[in-house]
Protein backbone atom coordinates (compact mmCIF):
# COMPACT_ATOMS: atom_id res chain seq x y z
CA UNK A 1 0.00 0.00 0.00
CA UNK A 2 0.99 3.75 -1.23
CA UNK A 3 1.56 6.15 1.71
CA UNK A 4 0.17 9.57 0.63
CA UNK A 5 0.54 13.07 2.19
CA UNK A 6 -2.13 15.29 2.16
CA UNK A 7 -0.93 18.93 2.38
CA UNK A 8 -2.63 22.08 1.90
CA UNK A 9 -5.63 21.27 4.38
CA UNK A 10 -6.94 24.27 5.60
CA UNK A 11 -8.80 24.62 9.17
CA UNK A 12 -12.39 25.01 7.89
CA UNK A 13 -11.97 21.54 5.85
CA UNK A 14 -9.95 19.92 8.30
CA UNK A 15 -12.57 20.74 11.44
CA UNK A 16 -15.01 19.37 8.66
CA UNK A 17 -13.49 16.11 8.25
CA UNK A 18 -12.68 15.23 11.85
CA UNK A 19 -16.72 16.09 12.69
CA UNK A 20 -17.75 13.72 10.03
CA UNK A 21 -15.23 11.38 11.20
CA UNK A 22 -16.71 11.71 14.46
CA UNK A 23 -20.09 10.99 13.40
CA UNK A 24 -19.62 7.79 11.32
CA UNK A 25 -17.60 6.42 13.97
CA UNK A 26 -14.23 6.37 11.77
CA UNK A 27 -10.51 7.82 12.15
CA UNK A 28 -10.24 10.89 9.24
CA UNK A 29 -7.91 8.50 7.40
CA UNK A 30 -10.67 6.19 6.56
CA UNK A 31 -13.13 8.82 5.71
CA UNK A 32 -10.59 10.20 3.63
CA UNK A 33 -10.25 7.02 1.82
CA UNK A 34 -13.62 6.26 1.44
CA UNK A 35 -14.38 9.55 0.25
CA UNK A 36 -11.88 9.17 -2.57
CA UNK A 37 -12.87 5.31 -3.16
CA UNK A 38 -16.53 6.89 -3.98
CA UNK A 39 -15.91 9.54 -5.87
CA UNK A 40 -13.41 8.37 -8.13
CA UNK A 41 -13.78 4.58 -8.37
CA UNK A 42 -17.41 3.86 -7.79
CA UNK A 43 -20.60 3.54 -10.16
CA UNK A 44 -22.21 6.65 -8.87
CA UNK A 45 -18.81 8.54 -9.79
CA UNK A 46 -19.12 7.42 -13.23
CA UNK A 47 -23.24 8.54 -13.98
CA UNK A 48 -22.04 12.05 -12.48
CA UNK A 49 -19.79 12.13 -15.60
CA UNK A 50 -21.15 15.25 -17.79
CA UNK A 51 -20.14 15.35 -21.32
CA UNK A 52 -21.40 18.93 -22.07
CA UNK A 53 -20.73 22.13 -23.33
CA UNK A 54 -19.74 23.65 -19.70
CA UNK A 55 -16.01 24.29 -20.73
CA UNK A 56 -17.71 26.96 -23.02
CA UNK A 57 -19.36 28.95 -20.43
CA UNK A 58 -18.25 32.47 -20.04
CA UNK A 59 -16.19 32.24 -23.05
CA UNK A 60 -17.41 34.20 -25.59
CA UNK A 61 -17.00 38.16 -25.86
CA UNK A 62 -19.67 40.54 -25.40
CA UNK A 63 -19.87 41.36 -29.38
CA UNK A 64 -19.55 37.13 -29.90
CA UNK A 65 -22.81 37.19 -27.33
CA UNK A 66 -24.46 40.21 -28.77
CA UNK A 67 -23.78 38.42 -32.57
CA UNK A 68 -25.87 35.20 -31.23
CA UNK A 69 -28.41 36.78 -29.59
CA UNK A 70 -29.21 38.88 -32.64
CA UNK A 71 -29.12 35.42 -35.17
CA UNK A 72 -31.77 33.52 -32.45
CA UNK A 73 -33.79 36.53 -31.74
CA UNK A 74 -36.61 35.26 -34.28
CA UNK A 75 -36.52 31.56 -32.48
CA UNK A 76 -38.02 33.72 -29.36
CA UNK A 77 -41.03 34.83 -31.59
CA UNK A 78 -44.47 32.81 -31.11
CA UNK A 79 -46.48 32.48 -34.29
CA UNK A 80 -49.92 32.90 -33.17
CA UNK A 81 -51.23 30.97 -36.39
CA UNK A 82 -49.49 28.14 -35.45
CA UNK A 83 -51.09 27.84 -32.20
CA UNK A 84 -54.50 29.26 -33.02
CA UNK A 85 -54.93 26.93 -35.95
CA UNK A 86 -55.84 29.73 -38.68
CA UNK A 87 -54.35 30.13 -41.61
CA UNK A 88 -54.21 33.21 -43.69
CA UNK A 89 -55.46 33.06 -47.51
CA UNK A 90 -51.89 32.63 -49.12
CA UNK A 91 -51.59 29.35 -46.94
CA UNK A 92 -54.64 27.69 -47.87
Amino acid sequence: MANISLRGCDEELSRAMKQVSVRKGMSVNRLILETLRESLLSSNAKKRRHDDLDYLAGTWNEEEARTFDLTVADFEKIDEDLWTGEQTASQS
